[in-house]
């Protein structure tokens, strides 16, 4: 019979407190308690987070889990600039935009974030706001009226991707804290793409051509090269983290979608789905550590759901007698 200490390359010690810093299959006796424990590394979930004060479609976000913030969007009457911040576990108002509007692109950090573009019913939004932590103020104007982009960076050196100016547009523009300049174009042009990373390192996924695509784009700065597909195609779905460590959530194929994807650099794997099928709903945060909130389900919503992968944890073992 095979020993777990030749499956592992350890023996089950007797300690009197558990490891201070144990490794993932670790088992232990917990003598002083009289405990067999394991370290396991748990798989990703979605939790319920704090609800938005004001439902709303179409809504930006920025910055992490535990300090984001949400802008923009359109409540299901008119648009909205209301902004709000989380602390991690519930939302308080914050500044409102200077010019409500939804599908807006948004990127940086709680007190730093940055709004761009967006939709105004009618016309398309070339203007940029920049927020302090409490206010927003004017930045410099895209080059091109632009809505649903893709978006990542921070507040003084951001990127706006893809998105709708008529037709939609593979274009690229870059932020430096006060103008806009044409970066490189992507390979499809597309709107209702999802954007993460830096500016200089940046991932576009996913969105509408004339059909949903699964077409992912990774940026250096200047040129935009292939990367792996979605597993999903859908639009309007939300993006978190880094180039090469993203995640793809929510979204829309024919109805609002539950999908939740990480990328490695490489290639799309499939991750736990979101506790609700949302769409057009923001996004902010890590690949191990991601927010959603708002969007539509089948209704326009306030609900925000925090994403967490992996998550390690000392379990006790037990046996059933059943």
């Amino acid at each position: 019979m095979t020993t777990f200490k030749e499956i592992r390359g350890t023996a089950v010690q007797s300690v009197s407190s558990d490891p201070s810093n144990p490794e993932i299959g670790q088992l232990w006796y917990n003598n002083s308690i009289g405990v067999l424990k394991g370290y396991q590394s748990i798989g990703a979930a979605w939790a319920s987070g704090g609800s938005l004060s004001t439902a709303r479609t179409g809504v930006a976000g920025a910055g992490v889990q535990t300090e984001a913030l949400a802008f923009g969007g359109y409540n299901g009457t008119a648009n909205t600039g209301a902004t709000e911040e989380y602390n991690g576990s519930a939302w308080t108002t914050g500044g409102s935009m200077s010019i409500p509007r939804h599908n807006l692109g948004g990127c940086g950090t709680q007190t730093a974030g940055l709004g761009f573009g967006g939709n105004l019913i009618n016309p398309t939004s070339n203007a940029t706001e920049e927020y302090n932590g409490s206010t927003w103020t004017a930045g410099g104007n895209l080059g091109t009226q632009i809505l649903l982009p893709a978006s990542a960076g921070i507040q003084t050196a951001a990127l706006g991707a893809g998105g709708y100016i008529g037709p939609n547009t593979n274009i690229s523009q870059e932020y430096d804290g006060s103008s806009w300049t044409s970066g490189g174009n992507m390979s499809t042009a597309r709107r209702g793409l999802a954007g993460c990373g830096i500016q200089t390192l940046a991932l576009g996924f996913g969105g509408y051509t004339t059909t949903n695509v699964a077409n992912t784009e990774e940026y250096d700065g200047s040129t935009w090269t292939a990367g792996g597909s979605l597993n999903t195609a859908r639009r309007y779905l939300a993006g978190a983290g880094t180039q090469t460590s993203g995640l793809g959530f929510g979204g829309n194929t024919t109805a609002s979608v539950a999908n939740t994807e990480e990328y490695n650099g490489s290639s799309w794997t499939n991750s736990t789905a979101m506790t609700t099928a949302t769409r057009q709903l923001g996004g902010a945060g890590t690949q191990t550590s991601a927010l959603g909130f708002g969007g539509t389900t089948t209704a326009i919503t306030t609900n925000t759901e925090e994403y967490t992968n992996p998550t390690l944890a000392v379990k006790t073992i037990t046996t059933s007698t059943s």
